[in-house]
């Protein structure tokens, strides 16, 4: 992913409780290419992190009120 859309990924990881740490492929250049690391071992987990974002952007609230007429 790049620069362009790490803020909105940060925002979905936050929103739905995903860990992860957002960091540049090449940290002497932030609007390049970024990636999602595993805080505890540094291991790549972007594609799990997009896929988990992914779908948890599809479900329905589980919680709301139901108004009758």
């Amino acid at each position: 992913m790049d620069a362009s859309e790490v803020s909105s990924l940060h925002d979905s990881m936050r929103k739905y409780g995903i860990r992860g740490t957002l960091v540049p492929i090449d940290p002497n250049n932030r609007w390049g290419i970024w990636r999602v690391v595993d805080p505890v071992d540094q291991r790549d987990i972007t594609d799990d992190v997009l896929a988990r974002v992914a779908a948890a952007d599809l479900q329905r609230p589980m919680r709301g009120f139901i108004i009758a007429g």
